[in-house]
């Protein structure tokens, strides 16, 4: 399966149309199996925005395409919009032998990112369907702080109680985006995926705009980082740093 995940549009004034036209049509040009947003659609919240994010999202040829929610996607009331344009913000995707869970961790006018207990059974619940899957968990928030992000205020508050359940239930991957800045980390079998933004100009340091490629076979992840109108690299650390910078 050709998995492509995005993130942090943040459609509104700090939207690059031209530099997501361009992610589009390289997207396109992969024909991916599924396409992930991990959420930050919209900058505040609001209804022009989500239409906005609505009508360039449809651009995206694939087969599955998979919308969650950011923390910038709930201010402003905007936790009452999400639904009207993409569905549930929690969501899960079988197809064949790979299971998708999309968990909500956004919170109405809040920066940091809770699961919660509720979301947390409803997520136990759905594993009793994709005992034999492989596992994707996908949400906004990051579970693991994130180098070059400052101070760190913003992680998922019941990380722990996440990642015990990810690790506990055999998850294979996780992406989630958040801080702007693509990442990697592995813990045991469980491998961490963070995306950059791919179209706004919040970008933190010389990072650019990037998205990342996942080829999933089996029990083996491939997985790269895209620039926006520039190179592809393997998706580890040290790659990272070398074609992600602007100098």
């Amino acid at each position: 399966m050709l998995l492509v995940h995005l993130s942090d549009l943040h459609c509104g004034p700090k939207f690059k149309e031209e530099t997501f036209l361009e992610a589009i049509d390289e997207i396109n040009a992969l024909n991916p199996d599924v396409a992930i947003v991990t959420g930050d659609l919209t900058e505040d919240g609001l209804i022009g925005e989500f239409k906005e994010a609505k009508r360039y999202l449809a651009l995206i040829k694939c087969k599955r395409l998979i919308v969650g929610s950011g923390n910038h996607d709930a201010r402003t009331t905007g936790y009452l919009l999400f639904p009207k344009f993409f569905g549930n913000p929690s969501s899960v995707t079988k197809i064949d032998d790979i299971a998708i869970i999309m968990l909500n961790s956004s919170r109405p006018d809040r920066d940091d990112g809770e699961i919660g207990y509720n979301q947390g059974l409803w997520m136990k619940n759905q594993l009793e369907n994709c005992k034999d899957a492989f596992k994707i968990i996908a949400l906004h928030h990051h579970l693991i702080p994130v180098p070059d992000t400052g101070m760190e205020r913003n992680i998922v508050s019941d990380a722990g109680d996440l990642l015990w359940t990810l690790t506990k239930y055999g998850f294979n991957l996780v992406l989630c985006g958040h801080r702007h800045r693509p990442w990697t980390w592995t813990l045991g079998k469980l491998m961490i995926i963070h995306a950059g933004t791919v179209s706004t100009d919040r970008l933190r340091g010389f990072y650019q705009n990037t998205y990342n490629i996942i080829q999933v076979e089996g029990e083996k992840i491939v997985a790269s980082l895209k620039v926006v109108g520039g190179q592809e690299c393997a998706l580890n650390q040290v790659s990272i740093e070398a074609v992600n910078s602007l100098f």
